[in-house]
């Protein structure tokens, strides 16, 4: 017999650190379909929303309800795709308008925007998805944390690679005892590449010079919290990852891939230290560097051993070492360095392997250890939030766990940002050597976009 959403199933939570809740019961909508509004709509947003429909089954084919972006050029084609959706420019009045004909929500701007849309849906018992790095800074994600548990609402973190059978790969091998005491990762990254059209871009000048917003484009709202200023083509609509006020960096991109099996698979917590070892000069420190080197210092966590990680971006790598077994050093990717075994993932954690000879790997495949970790729908994040919503289940990448993952990243950012070494109190969310950078643990937003300083009062 086919199990209802009312069916208290099993969690996928053995995957996560977080306590089971029971989700918000969806809206009475036809063949127990989700209304799903969209903040966010092209790019991608779109690669997000276009995963909860044209599904064959029509149990996966959701309702798209309403539709929010802020550039009418760039939310052009999602318009035109989901014709009957309502569409708007703030999601705020989206809410004040539509909150009774909506069941969820998925949140793909640009970061700084992610924690007040969030916010504004679970504090109307929406259920949220968002795209990496899920908040802009660590008091953001603690506060997402407590919102998820508060509202009852099932999160999740889009990040492709925790729905992955790799990523379990990579936990279950470390736990089988393949790699032994794991004391080293080390991550690369051949970005940041800078240039028209690409992720990242370089203005004329610092600070930009202002220049006229686009009739298509509602400027102040793409601000949203972020402090007021002119307009130039080079913050939006790709270009905003290398301004340190709307996105964190190459690192801030792409920690919720190439560092979510390390941080999850040796339960690393919060470093007590982050370092920026190097980074090329840059004229201002509310822009990316070209390469940069960070180092974060993990203490021991019950029988597990001290940590020390690296992150090498801008096309800087490790040097290559014997016992890896490497012809040469890959684009990206990460090793964690064990001293019985290393293993590898790409930027990605979907095919990790043991850095064996070719031999030793071909028999270490037709034997692996044991899976313990259940599997869920491959690369589709979206997908498993939908069944966890109709299955009361926790997702994987759900907020209590994935708000851990990026706040160790971002620490790693605000080391890179002021080029510094970070002496990290977690407890109280404190830089406890330089207290000047507290104000970027929380950061001040503009009036009208204050959300979640009520939770830290009950």
């Amino acid at each position: 017999m086919k199990k209802t959403r009312r069916d208290f199933l099993k969690s996928a939570g053995a995957l996560t650190a977080g306590a089971f809740f029971i989700p918000n019961l969806i809206s009475s909508s036809p063949a127990n379909r989700l209304n799903v509004a969209v903040i966010g709509v092209g790019g991608q947003g779109r690669a997000n929303w276009s995963r909860l429909i044209n599904q064959k089954d029509p149990l996966w084919n959701e309702n798209i309800v309403a539709l929010c972006d802020v550039d009418v050029n760039r939310a052009a084609a999602g318009f035109k795709a989901m014709p009957d959706a309502r569409r708007f420019k703030d999601f705020r009045v989206m809410f004040d308008r539509m909150h009774k004909e909506i069941d969820a929500v998925m949140v793909c701007t640009p970061d700084h925007v992610h924690f007040p849309a969030a916010m504004a849906a679970m504090e109307l018992g929406k259920h949220v998805i968002v795209e990496k790095p899920l908040a802009h800074n660590v008091w953001q994600l603690r506060t997402l944390r407590k919102a998820a548990s508060h509202y009852k609402v099932v999160t999740q973190l889009a990040n492709q690679g925790h729905a992955t059978n790799g990523i379990r790969q990579v936990k279950e091998w470390y736990e089988a005892g393949i790699l032994g005491n794991v004391t080293e990762v080390i991550a690369w990254f051949d970005g940041p590449a800078f240039g028209k059209g690409m992720y990242f871009d370089k203005p004329e000048s610092f600070p930009p010079p202002e220049q006229p917003v686009p009739e298509y484009l509602d400027w102040d709202l793409w601000l949203g919290p972020a402090a007021y200023r002119p307009y130039n083509r080079v913050y939006t609509p790709l270009t905003w990852r290398g301004w340190f006020d709307f996105g964190n960096g190459e690192m801030g991109d792409w920690c919720c891939h190439t560092l979510d099996a390390p941080f999850w698979s040796l339960d690393l917590g919060m470093p007590n230290v982050a370092e920026c070892e190097f980074k090329t000069p840059v004229p201002d420190t509310g822009f990316v560097s070209d390469q940069a080197i960070i180092r974060w210092d993990f203490p021991a966590r019950g029988n597990k051993v001290p940590v020390t990680m690296r992150w090498y971006e801008g096309g800087l790598k490790p040097d290559n070492r014997p016992e890896w077994n490497l012809e040469k050093m890959p684009g990206s990717g990460m090793i964690m360095v064990g001293d019985k075994h290393c293993l590898m993932t790409g930027g990605r954690p979907n095919n990790p392997k043991i850095l064996l000879p070719e031999k030793e790997w071909a028999e270490f495949q037709k034997n692996l250890p044991a899976q313990t970790i259940p599997r869920t729908f491959e690369e589709n994040p979206q997908r498993e939030w939908v069944d966890a919503i109709k299955n009361n289940r926790v997702p994987g990448s759900n907020f209590d766990y994935s708000a851990g993952l990026v706040e160790m990243a971002l620490i790693g950012v605000l080391a890179q940002r002021f080029n510094t070494r970070i002496e990290y109190d977690a407890a109280n969310m404190k830089v406890s050597n330089h207290p000047e950078l507290d104000v970027y643990i929380k950061e001040p937003v503009r009036k009208g976009w204050e959300y979640g300083e009520n939770l830290w009062k009950r």
